[in-house]
């Protein structure tokens, strides 16, 4: 169980049943004068004004009540004159003629009783804090975090030649989908020591990320590091960057992510292929798009496979992010995934195109918003 103001990121772990209805009367949305709208005036008006935290009083035909916004209505009242509609002389309140409902929030309108108003395995946001107050929990229950070692691979990386690029990057994004990240640190390319580290990684995390050396080059030992400790679940995926990803059981039941090391790659595989391991058993649905105007014409490789490709969004389209004519100039009309995907400047994209042919300019193309992958 966590407090309302705990619940950012972490997935319900039961639903939400409302057991009353919000509002629990009908209430007044305007300052002014309770009273049945089938009735003629003028009316009486009452000596007492009911406030928000009153109990509704009972109206007898005739009568009207002075009420505040947001105070309930009496069961006899269907509408609200305004205050500065009302004529009103002494107790005798006179106005226009008004249709039940009139500057009326209705009973249940908010919640009814008995609906259920988040589902298990959602993610929760700050913002929901209101509608679960407004229902009357101060705490939920909620599943608990993952804890996920992050660890690079590379001699390069653990002797100090070139920066780890990835790990904070994952770790923010573990952080982000409600689960406890560890920067692991880094392990060189040697068989027996990324064996060995991962191993020990798992025998305190229930999910352990790694990036680099998945591929086929000679430097390349995690894939085989995993098979020789568990169960490979798959390995590579039909999109570019970010195909080299491979998902693994351990023998302990730990499960391992393996990540290609360049950056973008790292991303793409983890927003786009893992992270439905993190949010829990949930309907399988695409991020949300928009649709956005091409800039540049844009092949792709020939290749059966899906590409992502970074866009940078201004009012007149999508300018893919690598194009000689955009901010990062990598390449022409051809998208090069291979060089992109070692840029950490792409990673400032504002959304991703996920494309099997390629466009033409002034195409529309739908494409992912970076918050709704992130």
């Amino acid at each position: 169980m966590v407090p309302l103001p705990a619940i950012e990121g972490r997935s319900l772990a039961e639903p939400v049943v409302a057991n009353v209805d919000v509002p629990a009367h009908d209430v007044a949305t305007m300052d002014g004068f309770a009273f049945a709208a089938d009735g003629p005036f003028p009316l009486r008006v009452r000596d007492t004004a009911v406030a928000p935290e009153d109990d509704p009083p009972s109206l007898s035909p005739g009568e009207a009540v002075p009420i505040a916004t947001g105070a309930p209505l009496p069961s006899e009242a269907t509408a609200v004159l305004k205050r500065e509609d009302a004529d009103r002389e002494e107790d005798i309140l006179s106005g226009p003629s008004l249709d039940a409902g009139t500057n009326v929030y209705r009973r249940g309108t908010t919640v009814a009783a008995g609906e259920r108003l988040v589902e298990p395995s959602e993610t929760l946001t700050p913002k929901d804090a209101a509608l679960l107050r407004d229902v009357g929990r101060s705490e939920v229950l909620v599943a608990e975090r993952f804890s996920v070692a992050v660890l690079a691979t590379g001699t390069e990386i653990h002797e100090g030649v070139q920066p780890d690029r990835d790990s904070e990057m994952l770790a923010g994004l573990v952080d982000a989908w409600g689960h406890a990240p560890t920067l692991a640190g880094s392990v060189p390319d040697k068989p027996d020591r990324i064996r060995d580290r991962i191993d020990g990684l798992a025998d305190d995390h229930d999910i352990v990320v790694t990036t680099g050396g998945t591929s086929v080059g000679r430097g390349d030992h995690v894939v085989a590091a995993l098979d020789n400790l568990g169960e490979i679940l798959f390995r590579g995926v039909s999109l570019r960057p970010g195909r080299p990803v491979t998902a693994a059981r351990l023998d302990d039941e730990t499960v391992a992510l393996a990540l290609p090391g360049k950056p973008v790659a790292a991303f793409l595989a983890a927003t786009l292929v893992c992270r439905p391991l993190f949010d829990g058993p949930i309907v399988s649905e695409a991020p949300p798009t928009l649709t956005a105007s091409l800039r540049r014409d844009l092949d792709v490789p020939d290749d059966d496979l899906e590409y992502a490709v970074p866009v940078t969004l201004t009012d007149v389209g999508a300018m893919p992010l690598g194009h000689v004519d955009s901010a990062l100039p990598i390449f022409e009309r051809r998208f090069r995934p291979g060089r992109l995907a070692a840029s950490t400047r792409a990673t400032r994209a504002d959304a991703v195109w996920l494309t099997e042919q390629g466009g033409e300019e002034d195409e529309p193309i739908a494409v992912i918003p970076m918050e709704n992958l992130q």
